[in-house]
């Protein structure tokens, strides 16, 4: 299951994890990423070694603005807590398990 976590979570949750994190930074009015939740849902249950977690930029303004978040969906993919590539809109789900396997 996606963990839904805050500003106050992020270091913890992200930056301090060890192996890939993907981080879904969206907002419950968005419709892409409505779309883009089951997706991530679907690819934290297929895909090992991967944690996957979202961050409402509604509710964490500074986090968002932080990682220059300015349109969403954005998904940012870390690597022992380094920032290693962005994408910004819907992704299909083999799309988002090539770029999960690209940076492992």
């Amino acid at each position: 299951m996606v963990k839904h976590i805050n500003e106050r979570e992020f270091e913890k949750e992200v930056l301090k994890e060890e192996g890939v994190v993907v981080v879904d930074f969206f907002a419950t009015w968005c419709g892409p990423c409505k779309m883009l939740a089951p997706v991530l849902e679907e690819v934290q249950s297929e895909v090992e070694n991967v944690k996957i977690v979202k961050i409402d930029v509604d509710q964490n303004p500074n986090i968002s603005t932080e990682y220059r978040v300015t349109n969403i969906p954005t998904i940012k993919v870390f690597k022992d807590g380094q920032e290693v590539i962005t994408k910004v809109g819907f992704l299909p789900k083999a799309q988002l398990i090539n770029i999960i396997e690209n940076n492992r």
